[in-house]
């Protein structure tokens, strides 16, 4: 079938609305007619090139939709099920095998090959291949292809254009909380950088009763939306002559839960010397290959522990529901963090979302 879709033709290169050709789908896909996309910063990450993956290309992971059709093989999902789109896992290695699907040991190469796990492509342009399948949905179009098993049903009476975006920066800051660090009330955590995936992890701790809540940012505007959010203090790195000692004091000493998102080296250092003894530090944000950073040893040797979360640990089946009736409740604002863009304005979008103008840019595909 025929769509519309983003398409970027060489490393760093504009998104183009174009129209391209998306294969049917096998016995386990299902096609989701897309109401609207989150953009995320992998996103940009893939158009300009950080994970070698070949051009021309379609990105965009954080899909909502209903679905269209499914491959005669599809048991959970029917056509005008509302759908969010989440990550793919090969369901096969070690780690799928014990619900640990968010470490797959194929995860990578599933989200950025450009193609599914065989090698084939889902969409071509006049007979030559347009690499997609970006975490295995490519939901800048107005269309995608997913598999059954990576497609998460949600209520049909949520609003779908707020709910793309759990399918990433959602379910990884909110899980990052829930999953992993499940605080009790009145536990201390700071949060290091308040973009999308530091706030739903702000909210999350606000859900599970955290205080105080610390947000750490460089922009008074995010930092006063996290204090709306429900951050008990906040700090401006760019004025704060020291940041590490300032979390201390709110903390009586350090906090139990740091959150680091930027993947700065330095910052995260920062998280990880806020912390009380026994205390937990969790790495998110996305860093370069080859970044490294270094801490004293000793310090780890009061208990603390430094780790990595991918997906904020989640089962999505189970966790972006949970998330969908916070939603509904009015414990989870999304919203708030959300500005909306046109499809046709998919670069606008791009450009304020590295100008740190939009916190979760949401693209809202046409629908006729």
């Amino acid at each position: 079938m025929q769509i519309k879709a983003a398409v970027v033709s060489e490393r760093s290169g504009p998104f183009t609305i174009e129209t391209v050709e998306l294969c049917e789908p096998r016995p386990d896909e299902v096609i989701v007619r897309v109401v609207a996309s989150g953009m995320c910063q992998t996103d940009l990450h893939g158009r300009d090139g950080y994970f070698d993956s070949p051009y021309p290309a379609v990105y965009g992971h954080e899909g909502a939709g209903v679905v269209h059709a499914v491959g005669n093989a599809v048991r959970t999902l029917a056509p005008g099920d509302h759908v969010v789109m989440s990550y793919p896992w090969c369901g096969a290695c070690a780690n799928c095998q014990q619900q640990r699907q968010n470490y797959c040991v194929h995860g990578r190469s599933l989200k950025s090959g450009g193609t599914r796990a065989d090698g084939s492509t889902l969409l071509a342009k006049n007979g030559a291949p347009v690499y997609s399948a970006f975490f295995q949905q490519s939901s800048f179009g107005t269309f995608a292809l997913s598999q059954e098993r990576y497609t998460v049903k949600v209520r049909n009476d949520a609003p779908l254009e707020l709910l793309g975006p759990l399918a990433c920066s959602g379910q990884t800051g909110a899980g990052a909380v829930l999953n992993v660090m499940k605080p009790k009330p009145g536990e201390s955590i700071a949060i290091f950088g308040v973009g999308a995936v530091g706030l739903s992890a702000l909210m999350a701790a606000k859900i599970a009763g955290c205080d105080p809540i610390i947000a750490v940012d460089v922009h008074d505007w995010r930092l006063a939306l996290a204090r709306e959010l429900g951050a008990t203090h906040t700090i401006n790195h760019n004025t704060c002559s020291d940041v590490v000692g300032e979390i201390r004091k709110l903390g009586g000493g350090g906090v139990r839960y740091a959150l680091e998102t930027s993947a700065v080296p330095a910052v995260f250092r920062e998280a990880i010397e806020a912390l009380m003894p026994a205390g937990t530090c969790v790495l998110l944000g996305s860093a370069r290959k080859g970044s490294e950073v270094s801490f004293e040893m000793p310090f780890l040797q009061q208990g603390r522990i430094v780790r990595g979360v991918v997906q904020g640990d989640s089962v999505p089946q189970e966790f972006i529901p949970k998330l969908v009736d916070l939603i509904m409740a009015e414990k989870f604002p999304i919203e708030r963090m959300i500005k909306f863009y046109d499809f046709a304005d998919i670069n606008l979008a791009a450009q304020e979302s590295a100008a740190g103008i939009a916190i979760k840019p949401v693209l809202r595909m046409p629908q006729d």
